[in-house]
């Protein structure tokens, strides 16, 4: 995981659109999107943790929970 990561053409489009798009916002609205975009990433990354859990079997149904 030395490397990073490169993004295709069309995510780079997409986060060069979403910074011409919090650029306009008032300060009031850059704060409520931004915690607005945090709260889904936490929710992501739960929903991430489960399916894990779930596929690699560690769920609170099987004997290893």
């Amino acid at each position: 995981m030395d490397q990073p990561i490169e993004l295709t053409l069309e995510q780079q489009f997409s986060i060069r659109s979403f910074s011409t798009q919090v650029q306009s916002m008032s300060p009031e609205q850059a704060k409520d999107f931004l915690v607005k975009l945090y709260e889904q990433m936490v929710v992501r990354e739960a929903t991430y943790k489960e399916l894990l859990k779930h596929q690699w079997g560690l769920d609170s149904g099987s004997m290893w929970a």
